[in-house]
């Protein structure tokens, strides 16, 4: 674990940071490109087809689609070579997420299959275990499950009821209690389970489906992702092997905690391609539909609601991709020294969960946006954004609400790390055209620095003051959106990537001042309650904003015609 710790994240806290280590979209290989390509034909020619029936709980098609998916390639990324994957780089797994939640329904069963339902055998399986499952996994042949919600445990896992006993003679652990909400369950082979052996030592079990003793319950009648499987599922005297222990006994924690900060990457990137349908969606009918003689388009208020979406699906997307490049950038460490990816998974935990909750809630503002857009045929089943309009919501809650999610931040940069640094060094040419917004990031740094500094030294139970919790983590996760959307332009200024670019610098300014205002609505409710090298900061932010001269509203409008057009 040692060389664990020497590991250089370009990472959410760390002062130094290389503009040419962050990873952007424009830096997509041929092979993302094909991936990308791959995965879009796949949806087009054999999910969209049978999707309305899936939307009605017809899931007779759904193997099948898994099978195809595996005869592509599309399950096993994420799983070495070793056991019948490809093995592909991490922002290839992102890539096809991306695209693959343009399937609405069916890319909660594809991320149940690629994601939490496989990843902990790829991580934490013993060599058996993979070779039992994983090839099987990849071609689509047997359908994975993640089994840990309990009907009086869901966000607070580790309180679970589902016991495990060992038998008399020692070669079953026999499993009883209930699990609830578990995706994929109608059809899912096997189930990463969770239990504690003897009342106490959280543990995870692989469980076959057919093994005597689980009763399997009817679809939750959800309010959205209806082409997917949810149900609950009852234990009754379930014999497991043994063998099929997943990690250490006692130590189910560690696979559930890494295992979930995947999924809140992966959900990120899910939200990241339907908020890019939506914007699509939106573009569409607004440019079709008329009003008063004119196209809605035309009018200024719907110009702001595109602009609007836009600048946070950039934000989304840069976020999303340098997270991906971490990642990657993690994998590569741990094969050249020799170690587990999985070990340091824990370091991008904070990451994972700004990512879920800003793409998450940006996503429901764009839907909503959308629909509204869509006027009365929005409110109707028949136009698509109803559809992902009720499909989103769950995001929110999925992986951990984004309560915890926001806690889970908050204490990484109380507790894990010695403070929250006041500045960045940014290695690397910056261009000068975001002098203004480079200021500006650093003037929120600086703010939330005297914030976190405040709490640390004056309130020594800190962890029930869950409002300033909460605070800290909006204000990093504003922090990490706007760094993230800088280095990008400026590493698309370096790379010469230059078409559209004032249409992508105008969104970034605009990003700025929207990130501004929220951190100065927030500033202003604490100012009653912290020191006055905070009052003092959030006056400068103040006096900065008051005197840019930034035009917001023309920038806006720009940005909407240039969507219009389709030549961004």
């Amino acid at each position: 674990m040692e060389k664990v710790k020497t590991y250089q994240s370009q990472s959410f806290f760390t002062n130094d940071i290389t503009i040419d280590d962050i990873f952007t979209i424009e830096d997509f290989t041929d092979e993302h490109q094909m991936i990308a390509q791959t995965t879009a034909e796949y949806i087009e020619q054999q999910i969209k087809p049978v999707l309305p029936e899936m939307e009605k709980q017809n899931f007779s098609e759904v193997k099948k689609l898994i099978r195809k998916a595996g005869d592509l390639g599309l399950l096993g990324t994420d799983i070495p070579e070793d056991y019948g994957g490809i093995a592909l780089d991490k922002i290839s797994s992102i890539v096809i997420t991306e695209i693959m939640a343009t399937s609405r329904s069916f890319s909660i069963t594809y991320s149940g299959q690629v994601g939490i339902g496989s990843l902990p055998i790829v991580y934490y399986g013993t060599e058996m275990q993979k070779a039992d499952y994983l090839p099987h996994v990849a071609s689509g042949e047997k359908i994975g499950a993640y089994a840990l919600t309990e009907p009086n445990a869901g966000t607070d896992a580790l309180s679970i009821k589902t016991t495990a006993r060992l038998s008399k003679d020692g070669r079953y652990y026999i499993l009883n209690g209930e699990k609830q909400f578990i995706t994929n369950s109608s059809f899912a082979d096997f189930f990463i389970l969770y239990a504690k052996i003897d009342g106490d030592k959280f543990t995870a079990f692989i469980v076959d489906r057919d093994t005597e003793g689980i009763t399997i319950g009817p679809e939750e009648q959800k309010m959205g992702l209806k082409g997917s499987s949810t149900t609950s599922i009852v234990l009754n005297d379930v014999h497991v092997p043994v063998e099929n222990v997943l990690g250490e006994i006692g130590k189910g924690h560690s696979i559930a905690f890494n295992i979930l900060n995947i999924g809140r990457h992966k959900i990120s990137a899910t939200c990241l391609g339907t908020a890019k349908r939506a914007l699509e969606l939106a573009t569409q009918h607004a440019t079709e539909r008329t009003q008063f003689k004119r196209p809605l388009s035309e009018f200024n208020l719907i110009k702001e609601k595109i602009a609007l979406m836009a600048v946070k699906i950039f934000a989304m997307e840069s976020m999303v991709y340098r997270t991906a490049g971490e990642f990657e950038r993690g994998a590569v460490y741990s094969k050249q020294n020799r170690l587990s990816f999985v070990n340091l998974l824990k370091i991008f935990a904070p990451e994972c969960s700004a990512n879920k909750v800003f793409a998450s809630e940006a996503l429901d503002e764009i839907v909503d946006e959308s629909l509204q857009i869509h006027g009365g045929y929005g409110f109707t089943s028949e136009y698509e954004i109803e559809t992902l309009y009720r499909d989103s919501r769950i995001n929110r809650i999925f992986e951990g609400t984004n309560e915890i999610n926001r806690i889970v931040i908050a204490n990484a940069i109380l507790n894990e790390i010695d403070g929250y640094p006041s500045a960045r060094t940014i290695n690397g040419t910056l261009s000068g055209r975001f002098s203004c917004e480079w200021s500006q990031l650093n003037l929120l740094r600086e703010l939330t620095f005297f914030l976190v500094q405040h709490v640390k030294e004056t309130i020594p139970n800190y962890s029930k003051e869950q409002e300033l919790l909460a605070c800290i983590s909006d204000f990093a996760i504003n922090i990490f959106a706007l760094e993230s959307s800088l280095l990008r332009i400026e590493k698309m200024l370096v790379k010469g990537h230059v078409k559209n670019l004032v249409h992508y610098e105008a969104i970034v300014k605009v990003l700025a001042e929207e990130i501004s205002g929220v951190f100065f609505k927030k500033a202003i409710s604490l100012s009653t309650n912290v020191p006055s090298s905070f009052k003092q900061k959030l006056l400068e932010l103040m006096d900065f904003l008051q005197n840019k001269t930034f035009d917001s509203m023309s920038e806006k409008r720009k940005i909407a015609e240039v969507i219009f057009k389709g030549s961004y």
